[in-house]
């Protein structure tokens, strides 16, 4: 969403960035050309009022939404509005798979609510194609359907790729790191990548990577105790630039159980390090192209994870055209979601 916000505004677009609470790491990043508008409420559901009287007194051409409980606030709060600006919902995984693993009862219900109130929207977007054949599937809604994938490739992508990384595992004469990107939650499943690089590291020296935090920390770190890698496995929790880390390790990992459109897939290819991923619903097959651009194996699947792994790592690897990632680029979605917004 910053992404998109930022490259709108390089349109010369007006854009506000609404949040329910203006919080959280990526606050930083937004440039002065964005407005920030808190909303103050804390929570997504309680900031429909706040968000309603918004609507009502800017009344911006359009608005885009993302996250399956923000998109049903979103509709509802231009309903209260007045239901005068268009608006996009986007979702960013696949639905089934979402509300099935959901722990919360209005996770669950998160269907039902889509196929309630996601006709009120303006553009229905799913961020692949996967994802769009999911939701069509479960709700049989297919007007105001498409796909809009997200704006991954960015050229501050490429800048901060660039700058330096002191972690000693990435320094020149090291051996190779594989790298893992995301929240420590069970849809990643960094425990099946933490079996498969117990595999591989006896075939050949490496050490595994993974950025990110979440609830799974504490579980992780017993596993890898379990499996004696103490010294080769580690979890250096969030960073503000995971990009640097991407461009100089060995090859990128994606492990998920269920995606939508897993953008750290498209910014390993965009910076030219070797992808190996499972083939989960949605996304890996359509950014890879069906293989041809880095190994799908079988989720859950430690043992054929870790033979894609060290296999990627014993041969050459050619970095791929700029043309295999141009539909996540910044600048073509940009234009996809104006045309949306200004009803062109």
């Amino acid at each position: 969403m910053l992404n998109l916000a930022i490259g709108m505004a390089e349109q010369n677009v007006d854009v506000d960035l609404v949040l329910a609470s203006a919080t959280g790491p990526y606050l930083k990043m937004v440039p002065p050309q964005v407005r920030v508008v808190d909303l103050k409420a804390g929570r997504v559901l309680s900031s429909m009022p706040a968000l309603a009287r918004y609507l009502r007194e800017v009344r911006p051409v359009g608005m885009v939404s993302a996250l399956d409980h923000a998109n049903v606030v979103a509709l509802w709060a231009r309903r209260l509005a007045g239901g005068q600006s268009r608006v996009a919902v986007c979702m960013q995984n696949t639905p089934t798979q979402d509300a099935s693993h959901s722990a919360s009862f209005r996770g669950r219900l998160t269907p039902v609510a889509m196929k309630l109130f996601y006709p009120w929207a303006t553009g229905i977007v799913g961020v692949s194609q996967g994802v769009v054949d999911d939701f069509i599937k479960m709700t049989g809604i297919r007007q105001k359907v498409m796909v809009i994938h997200n704006p991954v490739v960015t050229p501050d992508l490429f800048r901060r790729a660039d700058e330096p990384v002191e972690h000693p595992w990435l320094q020149p004469g090291q051996p190779p790191v594989l790298l893992g990107v995301g929240r420590l939650t069970r849809q990643k499943n960094f425990p099946n990548l933490i079996r498969a690089f117990a595999r591989v590291r006896t075939q050949q020296p490496s050490r595994l990577m993974i950025l990110g935090e979440g609830e799974d920390r504490s579980a992780l770190e017993t596993l890898i105790a379990e499996l004696g890698l103490q010294g080769e496995v580690s979890l250096p929790g969030f960073v503000q630039n995971p990009y640097a880390y991407m461009k100089r390790a060995a090859m990128f990992v994606l492990s998920s159980d269920w995606e939508g459109l897993p953008t750290v897939l498209i910014e390993a290819l965009a910076l030219g390090t070797p992808v190996v991923s499972t083939n989960c619903p949605s996304g890996p097959m359509e950014i890879l192209r069906g293989g041809v651009l880095g190994r799908l194996v079988p989720m859950q699947d430690a043992e054929a994870l870790a033979q894609a792994i060290t296999a990627s790592l014993s041969e050459p690897f050619k970095p791929v055209l700029e043309a295999a990632y141009a539909d996540y680029t910044q600048a073509v979605v940009v234009q996809q979601y104006l045309k949306l917004l200004r009803g062109m």
